[in-house]
C-alpha cells in the first residue's frame, strides 16, 4: 500500500533503459507499448475508473491538510499503577486508548505492508509532475505470488536459498530480551555486512525485496513466510516434493488467508459480498467473486492507480505510534532500564516507537538491529489466547482507519536528519527528526496527499457518485481522531473549518476522502454512546475504499490465470485449517511457522 512509501522526486526516466527514456509524459514521452517487459517482475499500474475525471490540487492547501492531518506526540502523565495494567480497556498500554480498534489487531497493518511489497514498487514517478499512470512500470508482478520472498528463485539468486535449493537462508538467531529461558526459535533475515573492522556500511539483509526490511516488525514477517516456507518443505508430507510444488503450496495458503481473512477484516462483510456473493469465512463452495470495475477477465493484470496511490494507503492511519515487541524487554535507550523520563514522557517502558530520529529508540530498518527485539506474534495477533488478554501480554490493537496518522509518521527515516544527536536522557522532542527537502517532504501525510495529486487522481466524491454510493455530507467531512474523550467531546475539527481547505470540502483528495469515510462511518456507529462504548466501536473501510481495495485485491488473483487457487482450483482449501474454526487466517500461517 505503499505503507512507508519512499518514492524518488525529480527525475521519471525509465529505470531499465540504456540512456534513459522519459516515462510519465503523454505529450511525448515513451509510449507504453515500446516498455520492454519482464516475465515475472514487471506489470503495468492503470485506472480502475478510466471515464472519471481527475482532480488537480493546490499543494499548499495539500501540505496544509496533511500537517493538521498528523498528531501531536503521545505522552504519558504519570506512571500507570499495577491495577491499570489489568483494565479491559489497557490504559497501562496507552494514555489514548481511544485511538485503538478494537476489530482489528496490528499485526495486519504490517501484513498489509507486506502484500503491498508483494504487488507494486515504482520507484520512479514523480512526486510533484504529472504522471501518467499507463507509462508507469510495476517493478513486482502484479500477482499475490510472493516474488517479494522468492525473488527470481534459487537458480538466478541462489544466495537466499541454502544448498539444496528447496529452502531458504536463515539470519542469526533472536531472542525475547535478555532472559535467558527466553524462546530460541525466531531467526533474523540473512544479511550481508563487509568483514573488514572500519567497515560502518549496514547489514543489509539478502531478500527478493529490501523494502521488507525498512523496519523491524516487517522484517521478521519477511523472516516468517521464510520459516512457513521451509516448515512445509521440511515436513513428512512434502519432504520429497520440489521447490516449485512448495511454492505453489505457499502462495495458495498466502492467498487464502489474503482473501479469506485480511480483507474481510479490512473491508468487513457487507463489502466482500458486494464482490463475492457467496463468500464465507470458510469458502465460497467453489463459486468465484463477481466484480464489476476490476476487469480480471478481459485485461491483463494491473495495479489501479486509485488503489496504489490512495485506497491501500489506508493502512498508514492504523499504524502506532509505540510497539511492545515483546515482554521481556523493559527499558529504553538501555533495554533492560527505562529511565523514569522514559516512562512518564516519552511512554516506552519496554516498547519502541515505530520510528524516532535516534535509530536505537524506533524500528527504524535496513539495518541489524539488537538480537533480542524478537517478536512474540502474540502481541501482534491473537494466538494461543492473546486475544482475550488485557495486560502487557495482550494483543495490540491496530490504531483506527481515520483521518489521522501518528506522530512519528511525521519524519520519516529516509527523508530525515536528527538534528539533536544520541544523548541518553532525551525529551520527545528529540526522538523527532527534521525534514532534508521540502521538496521531498518527510511528512507521511503530505507525501500521499502529493502523491495522489501527481497521478490526477479522481475525487472521492467523484469515485463515490460512480459507485453509487452517498457521499459524505459535509459536516461529516472531519479531520483528526475517532475517538471521544471522557466528557464526550471528539477529537477532530470540521474541514470546512479551515479557510485554507475551502476548495477541497466537495472535492475531496481520494485518500484523505477514503479515511473520512471509515471516520464517518464510527461517528454515526458511535452515536449517544458513552465514550467507553464508542471507543470500542471497530471501524473496517468504508463503501468507497473498501469497494475499491476488495476488487484490486480479489481481482489480482483472478486475474493470474493459471497460477492461483481460484483460476486453477476454486474448491482448493489449506492443508493447514485450523481444527476448531476451520478456517485458515494471518495468525494460523505464522503461528505454523514459527511452531507455537
Amino acid at each position: 500500500m505503499g505503507y512507508m512509501d519512499k518514492p524518488s522526486a525529480g527525475t521519471t526516466k525509465y529505470a531499465g533503459a540504456h540512456g534513459g527514456g522519459v516515462r510519465g509524459d503523454q505529450a511525448g514521452g515513451v509510449k507504453p507499448a515500446a516498455l520492454p517487459k519482464k516475465a515475472v517482475f514487471e506489470g503495468r499500474f492503470g485506472r480502475m475508473f478510466p471515464t472519471v475525471a481527475g482532480s488537480s490540487y493546490d499543494t499548499t492547501a495539500l501540505t496544509f491538510l496533511g500537517l493538521k492531518m498528523t498528531s501531536d506526540p503521545e505522552r504519558l502523565s504519570r506512571i500507570p499503577t499495577d491495577y491499570e495494567y489489568h483494565l479491559p480497556a489497557a490504559a497501562a498500554e496507552s494514555t489514548s486508548d481511544g485511538e485503538e480498534n478494537s476489530g482489528i489487531a496490528a499485526g495486519y497493518t504490517y501484513f498489509g505492508q507486506f502484500i503491498d511489497h508483494d504487488i507494486t514498487f515504482d520507484p520512479v514517478s514523480s512526486l510533484q509532475g504529472k504522471n501518467d499512470p499507463d507509462a508507469l512500470v510495476d517493478y513486482r508482478s502484479p500477482a499475490l505470488d510472493l516474488d517479494c520472498l522468492y525473488g527470481r528463485g534459487p537458480a538466478d539468486q541462489p544466495y537466499m536459498y541454502e544448498k539444496d535449493g528447496r529452502t531458504f537462508r536463515l539470519g542469526r538467531i533472536l531472542t525475547q530480551g535478555f532472559d535467558p529461558h527466553a524462546p530460541k526459535t525466531a531467526r533474523d533475515l540473512p544479511r550481508f555486512k563487509g568483514n573488514a573492522p572500519d567497515d560502518d556500511r549496514p547489514a543489509r539483509a539478502l531478500i527478493g525485496d529490501k523494502r521488507n526490511d525498512e523496519n523491524v516488525i516487517v522484517s521478521q514477517l519477511q523472516g516468517v513466510f521464510l520459516r512457513f516456507h521451509n516448515r512445509l518443505a521440511m515436513s513428512e508430507v512434502n519432504k520429497d516434493k520440489p521447490f516449485e510444488e512448495i511454492q505453489k503450496l505457499v502462495r495458495w495458503h498466502y492467498q487464502w488467508a489474503v482473501l479469506n481473512d485480511y480483507l474481510p477484516t479490512i473491508v468487513g462483510p457487507e463489502t466482500m459480498k458486494k464482490v463475492w456473493p457467496d463468500w464465507t469465512p470458510t469458502g465460497s463452495g467453489g463459486a468465484l467473486p463477481q466484480l464489476q470495475f476490476y476487469d480480471a477477465v478481459r485485461k491483463d493484470a494491473y495495479i489501479p492507480i486509485e488503489f496504489s496511490s490512495a485506497a491501500y494507503r489506508f493502512g498508514h492511519s492504523m499504524v502506532r505510534p509505540i510497539y511492545r515487541l515483546n515482554t521481556r524487554l523493559s527499558g529504553g535507550k538501555d533495554p533492560q532500564a527505562a529511565t523514569m523520563r522514559e516512562i512518564n514522557d516519552q511512554h516506552i517502558d519496554g516498547r519502541f516507537f515505530v520510528f524516532a530520529g535516534v535509530q536505537e529508540r524506533g524500528l527504524n530498518g535496513f539495518d541489524e538491529f539488537p538480537s533480542q527485539w524478537a517478536i512474540d506474534w502474540s502481541l501482534f495477533f491473537a494466538i494461543n489466547g492473546s486475544g482475550s488478554r488485557t495486560g502487557k501480554d495482550r494483543v495490540q490493537p491496530a490504531y483506527k482507519i481515520d483521518t489521522s496518522i501518528v506522530n512519528p509518521l511525521g519524519f520519516l527515516p529516509e527523508f530525515s536528519v536528527d538534528p539533536f544527536g544520541q544523548g541518553g536522557d532525551l525529551p520527545i522532542e528529540a526522538l523527532q527528526s527534521k525534514e532534508k527537502d521540502s521538496a521531498n517532504p518527510s511528512n507521511l501525510a503530505v507525501r500521499n496527499l502529493w502523491r495522489g495529486n501527481s497521478m490526477r487522481l479522481p475525487s472521492g466524491q467523484a469515485l463515490a457518485e460512480a459507485l453509487n454510493e452517498q457521499k459524505i455530507p459535509t459536516e461529516e467531512l472531519v479531520v483528526g481522531k475517532a475517538q471521544m474523550n471522557d466528557d464526550g467531546t471528539i477529537d477532530d475539527k470540521l474541514l470546512s473549518s479551515f479557510d485554507e481547505l475551502a476548495a477541497l470540502i466537495n472535492d475531496s483528495p481520494l485518500w484523505y476522502y477514503v479515511l473520512a469515510e471509515a471516520n464517518a462511518q464510527w461517528r454515526r456507529d458511535s452515536k449517544g454512546m458513552s465514550p467507553e462504548k464508542a471507543n470500542s466501536v471497530p471501524i473496517t473501510l468504508g463503501p468507497v475504499g473498501g469497494r475499491i481495495v476488495a476488487e484490486t485485491l480479489v481481482g489480482l488473483v483472478m486475474a493470474d490465470k493459471g497460477n492461483s487457487y481460484l483460476t486453477v482450483d476454486p474448491n482448493w482449501k489449506p492443508t493447514l485449517l485450523n481444527s476448531t474454526t476451520g478456517t485458515f487466517g494471518v495468525a494460523d500461517l505464522v503461528k505454523y511457522a514459527m511452531e507455537l
